[in-house]
């Protein structure tokens, strides 16, 4: 992959101001370094954060660890992994899952990271328990999402296959000590994969969370930590900050999120597409605190320049052989939008691009005057969310939140608040599916044109793990249109693996969670609506 390109405008200036200050400071070497002074006097959450500067060298001794892995499930027949997790454990291995195509010594790779009962209901009636491997992810080894599936899943193969191997039907990739390795060794885990504790979530996509799923499809691990080795040596130490790719990079997105170009909209090659969602989590929950933060927008359509406020930069990322239309972003070019460019030979080139945006969004982060490890307001919607659910537990019902009335003057008075420079954000508790894809991408078009703001989507509880930080955290510029439709069915979450008592359903859980982001944006003074109709409903009110 070439150093990327990008057309500053009036900016180029400032730009080689930044630059020379970050060679004066020494800022690559210094991360290099691990010097957590780079971002803060503090070194809580950063000197046991920085461990995927590395991670790409650690994992080559781990890549026949994960091929006999692959070897061993093939040659017992089972030719299904699915992956249960959310956030930095489940954005990486679904973009694996949706860029490339499982070898033919692969298995084919699913994952699961919703909440709504019907998404769990699908998934299960698509695999075969017995042909079927599940890769249980988290961190902390705790995340209430994960666990409510692993449990639901440990119970239906336990079903088929019984008590002396239904051990055999799982994985688990966590922090050593955490709470899911105590309970993969009890319940005879076919493998445990301690993870580095030193790489946090969302930079863990060159680790086991992102290889052992990628691995399993029968991509070449190595030649994607090949690749990110590259990518690293182009950051290197040793760079003047002008040819070093990451310091430049993050130099940009600094720059001009402190000049009020903050809202960072991508147009990537179809073929690569997903890497946006990954990318997302990445920029979201690192620079989205302390009254600041990057606005990454993804799985935007393009359009004509006058639906655009000059708070948009656009970066491209294209790969080799796909057909983009690039007039588009002449247009946009030639109004006077900054734009940000970059080249893949291949889909593995992704290997040095994951690279290349941690890197970079560390000097971002060093310019913005934040710490880009940590993830404060996160915790603040899961507080919210186990209330709620205590308060069911003891009450049998969930603490009732008013929606809103469904008509055009509720949804006029809900835009007419909303300012140049701002966004909106629509939240989505409902089954992901592709009719609910394209009816919300409608409405994201539709309140982008009526308003000129950028708009994203994300589907709930998958976003507050990632867009969630920022929408916390930021300036308080962001305007949320939560909607809340029940799943036609649902399902229980057993208490236990193993055993069918369950005081909690999956739609209860997805419901709980809502209520609970709704109170912590409404706690940080957010203007956020609620409704309980669907987004084609309220498309048709504008």
């Amino acid at each position: 992959m070439n150093k990327p390109i990008a057309d500053l405008g009036r900016y180029a200036e400032s730009l080689e101001s930044v630059l020379y200050d970050l060679d004066a400071q020494h800022i690559a070497e210094r991360i290099w370094a691990r010097d957590y002074t780079v971002w803060k006097s503090d070194p809580t959450e950063i000197t046991n954060r920085l461990g995927w500067l590395e991670s790409f060298r650690e994992m080559r001794s781990h890549v026949a660890e994960i091929a006999s892995l692959r070897a061993d499930l093939r040659g017992e027949g089972i030719d299904t992994a699915v992956l249960l997790g959310m956030g930095g454990s489940s954005l990486a291995p679904d973009m694996f899952r949706r860029v490339f195509k499982p070898t033919d010594e692969g298995l084919r790779l699913l994952v699961l990271d919703s909440t709504d009962p019907e998404a769990v209901l699908s998934l299960a009636e698509q695999i075969e328990e017995r042909r079927t491997v599940f890769i249980v992810a988290t961190k902390s080894g705790g995340t209430a999402e994960t666990l409510s599936f692993f449990k639901f899943f440990y119970n239906r193969v336990l079903a088929q296959v019984g008590a002396q191997v239904v051990g055999r039907h799982f994985v688990a990739i966590t922090d050593p000590g955490s709470p899911l390795e105590a309970t993969a060794q009890q319940l005879n885990f076919r493998q445990i994969f301690r993870n580095d504790p030193n790489v946090g979530g969302r930079f863990s996509v060159l680790t086991y969370f992102g290889l052992v799923p990628a691995g399993l499809m029968g991509l070449d691990v190595n030649e994607l930590l090949v690749r990110a080795a590259e990518m690293a040596k182009a950051c290197g130490p040793e760079l003047p900050a002008e040819e070093n790719y990451g310091v430049w990079l993050g130099a940009i997105l600094g720059l001009l999120a402190l000049k009020g170009r903050d809202k960072l909209t991508f147009v990537i090659s179809p073929s690569v597409a997903p890497f946006g969602d990954w990318v997302e989590q990445l920029i979201a929950e690192s620079t989205g605190k302390d009254g600041r933060g990057i606005l990454p927008v993804v799985g935007e359509p393009l359009d004509a320049p006058q639906h655009y406020g000059r708070d948009r930069v656009f970066v491209e990322i294209r790969l080799e052989g796909d057909v983009v239309s690039i007039e588009p972003l002449d247009a946009l070019r030639e109004a006077g939008f900054y734009q940000i460019g970059m080249r893949l030979r291949d889909r593995y080139d992704l290997g040095g691009l994951f690279f290349l945006w941690e890197f970079a969004t560390a000097v971002a982060g060093h310019l913005m005057h934040i710490q880009p490890f940590d993830q404060p307001n996160v915790e603040a919607a899961k507080v919210l969310a186990r209330k709620m659910i205590a308060a069911y537990r003891e009450q049998g019902s969930l603490p009732s939140e008013p929606f809103a009335a469904p008509t055009p003057e509720t949804m006029a008075l809900f835009l007419a608040q909303v300012r140049e420079g701002e966004y909106i954000a629509i939240q989505a508790y409902l089954t992901p599916t592709v009719e609910n894809d394209a009816a919300l991408q409608q409405l994201r078009r539709s309140l982008r044109d009526h308003t000129s703001v950028a708009v994203t989507v994300g589907y709930g509880p998958r976003f507050l793990h990632s867009t969630g930080q920022l929408h916390k955290g930021d300036s308080g510029n962001g305007h949320f249109i939560q909607i809340v439709v029940p799943a036609p069915r649902d399902a229980a979450i057993p208490d236990e693996p193993g055993k069918p008592a369950s005081a909690l359903s999956f739609e209860v859980l997805k419901q709980a969670q809502a209520l609970g982001d709704y109170h912590a944006l409404r706690e940080a003074r957010r203007h956020v609506i609620r409704f309980d109709v669907p987004p084609a409903e309220l498309l048709a009110l504008l």
